[in-house]
């Protein structure tokens, strides 16, 4: 049987099945696929480039093959322009129908702290892994780590999409091994029980913006100007953001445990909270009065249906699809746009027969020049990615197997916001 890869309406509609009718799924291979895929070359640079490329199994099932195209340093200043390379590319390959272990997505102590890739795949006990979402980083100093978009572990949606049209999600679900990439949207809302009030949600994880009218205002309930609502778990941090506001925390029935008219508690594992600033302050006392709620989480796809969320699925942020369906659609940048212009970057992506590739290109070295936006699309053809995004890369791209950095960053090694690593074993519950 051969899996038709539409993206998350396909992926979607595999949520289905049973489990283990997932896992019974036999993928087909396109005759010819890898003979091509061993002897085609990266489409970057002049064609006469010398290309080497050097492989090794890590696992059954699971293979690390690094690319050096181009034998000379590149001259400083050329790296954004030399047609002459060089560039190093590392690939992971994770075959399911021959890999024992699975996929999934990691942070580290708590979903607002930054850890180095290295770092979460050694705490993972993981073979393997990449640095992976777009994350709040200098932007943030309290909560560097924050997802700047989908943040979804283990099945619990604990960041919600953006609406940004270029952001794209890279799903997994680690109990088969199957992926997708596509774009979610999300909505939510709290329903009190009794009295049918309903308020609804902003953000999933984030901190609440004071509008700037009303920030020397301690009692935000005098507030006249729209604010934020936003709930918050356990996994987010130590304690909740502090500020003014008020905050409402729910026990694990979505009952009214404690209100405040600061914002900023520790959460109990079970416990979630909601916090308001502005005149949502005032809608959320009115709604959490004498009751319990009723919370609402809904993700649809980009074709408007709903996306189930279930035990063992993870999901990540990156920008801009690379690859649709096998065709290259990298949309163009406005001129003297740096994010399409030449720097390290990680791809994650899908094989026409299933298989998972993740890849990284390092950058803004002599050593290895990077790539535009367009290059990176062209690569991830090359590599044989059906469909492919582009994550978080810059500093942030980086790869470890066994333990140790296999690319070389630009720079030192960034602590980023969270990864994508191929942990041995079948998938067991917890993030």
């Amino acid at each position: 049987m051969t899996v038709s890869h539409s993206g998350l309406a396909g992926f979607r509609r595999a949520g289905a099945l049973a489990a283990a009718a997932l896992a019974a799924v036999t993928l087909g291979v396109v005759p010819g696929a890898r003979a091509e895929a061993a002897a085609s070359t990266l489409p970057i640079g002049d064609a006469d480039l010398t290309e080497v490329r050097t492989s090794s199994t890590l696992a059954s099932g699971v293979t690390l093959t690094r690319i050096v195209r181009g034998t000379e340093p590149a001259p400083a200043d050329q790296i954004n322009t030399t047609t002459r390379g060089p560039w190093v590319v590392n690939v992971l390959t994770i075959d399911p129908r021959r890999a024992r272990g699975h996929l999934k997505a990691t942070y580290g102590p708590n979903l607002s702290q930054v850890e180095k890739t290295t770092d979460l795949v050694r705490a993972s006990s993981a073979l393997a892994g990449v640095n992976a979402s777009f994350f709040t980083f200098t932007a943030s100093q309290q909560y560097p780590g924050d997802p700047v978009g989908l943040g979804l572990f283990g099945g619990k949606l604990l960041s919600e999409p953006t609406t940004d049209p270029a952001e794209v999600n890279f799903v997994v679900d680690a109990n088969t091994n199957r992926a997708a990439a596509g774009k979610l949207s999300w909505s939510g809302s709290v329903r009190n029980r009794q009295t049918g009030a309903t308020l609804p949600l902003e953000f999933i994880n984030h901190p609440p913006v004071v509008p700037a009218g009303c920030a020397a205002l301690a009692d935000q309930t005098q507030c006249t100007v729209a604010g934020d609502v936003t709930q918050f778990t356990p996994e987010f941090a130590a304690a909740t953001p502090s500020g003014a506001g008020v905050e409402v925390v729910l026990n694990r029935l979505g009952c009214v445990v404690r209100t405040a008219t600061t914002r900023g508690t520790a959460l109990a594992a079970g416990q979630t909270s909601l916090q308001a600033t502005g005149q949502e302050t005032v809608t959320l006392l009115a709604v959490a009065a004498r009751g319990c709620l009723q919370r609402t989480s809904t993700l649809v796809d980009q074709d408007g249906e709903r996306f189930p969320v279930r035990p063992g699925l993870f999901g990540v942020n990156g920008r801009y699809r690379l690859t649709a369906n096998g065709q290259i659609v990298v949309p163009d940048g406005a001129p003297g746009d740096s994010f399409f212009a030449r720097n390290p970057r990680t791809i994650a992506g899908t094989t026409r027969d299933g298989k998972i590739v993740l890849a990284t290109i390092d950058g803004r070295q002599t050593t290895s020049v990077g790539t535009t936006l367009d290059e990176t699309a062209a690569v991830a053809e090359a590599l044989g990615m059906y469909d492919a995004v582009n994550l978080d890369g810059g500093g942030s791209t980086a790869m470890a197997a066994e333990g140790v950095l296999v690319n070389h960053p630009s720079g030192a090694e960034r602590a980023v916001g969270d990864a994508l690593v191929y942990m041995e074993g079948r998938y067991r519950s917890g993030h």
